[in-house]
């Protein structure tokens, strides 16, 4: 690694994590205002606001935007070079445009290999944190309102509420039904069900069953069935968040189950799952457009690009809510939906490389 390396990775990082650092501080400044009331109202204790919320949600916010961090540092520091004619210095001494991009994906590279780590394991144990705060002191109570439910508790076994109360843990007309090589061979209807916390199983009431044998079928039936089933009702109290909390070998294997349950919320689920790979490899791409951006000396110097950078951090932002849209509603598959900004804005950032300064 030669000198020019090392001043490029300096002042890289350098400008990365000062303008990261910058931001944090106004987010938080802002995060207070916004909540000083919930805090007083529900009487936080300080050190829970300060160590509890504030200390996880410093890396959370920190994590989520530092792609876009890395595009609006390497703008601002390499235009700056550009306007002192230090890029025309060492273009001009025999190093290539190429070259010259060795040590900025050197510095993406650490960036992107830190944002991955993060992502998968230490941001979801702060999450976790985090959002036990905000459950107990900011947000109200969930509230469960989905109606005709339907689910598969485990494999072959399917269930259906007409409606759930989750602050009373009261179902209405639920029904249950096993199938066996495509056959219905047990089905259960009921008027409601009800969670007994003291014995921790459900109890049906008003029931009848009917269970099938081939060509022989058994009616049963009483007022109350009291029976333990695979689910509880903590299922019906999860927030779309709770993924935030899960590492990603959990958060892997917590989607296998959300698919055998057939889950409504899948995708939502699976662009979490993408989304924590897709971010640290728009790194590179973010960093390589701001190179080729912003190595040339143009009129209007530094503002100039700045005020491009800004407009096109913006654009990727946008371009990532639409397709991450287009996922949640079902009319794009969540993988390419996460990676589909990436793919344009590399052939956005190709075209800068191949219009920039050699």
């Amino acid at each position: 690694m030669k000198t020019l390396d090392k001043y490029i990775i300096r002042k890289f990082l350098g400008t990365f994590f000062l303008s990261l650092a910058l931001i944090i501080v106004i987010a938080v400044v802002f995060d207070i205002s916004e909540k000083i009331d919930d805090f007083l109202e529900r009487h936080a204790p300080f050190t829970a606001i300060v160590f509890q919320y504030y200390l996880n949600f410093i890396p959370y916010f920190a994590n989520l935007f530092a792609p876009l961090f890395v595009f609006i540092s390497v703008i601002f520091f390499t235009s700056k070079m550009a306007a002192n004619t230090e890029i025309v210095a060492i273009l001009n001494s025999g190093v290539s445009f190429r070259r010259m991009l060795f040590p900025y994906f050197i510095s993406a590279a650490a960036i992107a290999i830190i944002s991955f780590y993060f992502n998968g394991w230490v941001i979801p144990h702060s999450n976790s944190k985090r959002l036990a705060f905000e459950n107990v002191y900011i947000r109200n109570p969930v509230e469960f309102k989905d109606r005709n439910i339907h689910r598969q508790i485990s494999p072959g076994v399917y269930i259906y509420l007409e409606s759930y109360n989750n602050n009373d843990n009261i179902g209405f007309r639920f029904a249950m039904e096993k199938i066996q090589n495509g056959k219905r061979i047990y089905f259960l209807d009921s008027d409601r069900i009800l969670w007994d916390s003291i014995s921790s199983k459900w109890r049906i009431e008003n029931y009848f069953v009917r269970t099938i044998n081939g060509f022989h079928e058994h009616l049963s039936g009483g007022m109350r069935l009291d029976t333990a089933l695979a689910f509880t009702p903590s299922d019906f109290k999860r927030r779309i968040t709770i993924i935030d909390a899960m590492d990603t070998p959990t958060l892997n294997k917590f989607i296998e189950d959300e698919k055998m349950l057939g889950s409504e919320n899948l995708s939502i689920f699976l662009l979490e799952k993408y989304r924590r790979t897709a971010v640290p490899v728009a790194t590179f791409i973010l960093t390589l457009m701001g190179v080729s951006l912003s190595s040339r000396k143009i009129r209007g110097g530094i503002g100039m690009q700045l005020g491009i950078g800004i407009t096109l951090s913006f654009a990727y932002i946008l371009f990532m809510q639409i397709s991450n849209t287009f996922a949640t509603s079902g009319s794009v598959a969540p993988l390419v939906a996460v990676w589909i900004p990436n793919f344009i804005f590399a052939i956005v950032a190709l075209f800068l490389v191949r219009v920039a300064p050699k």
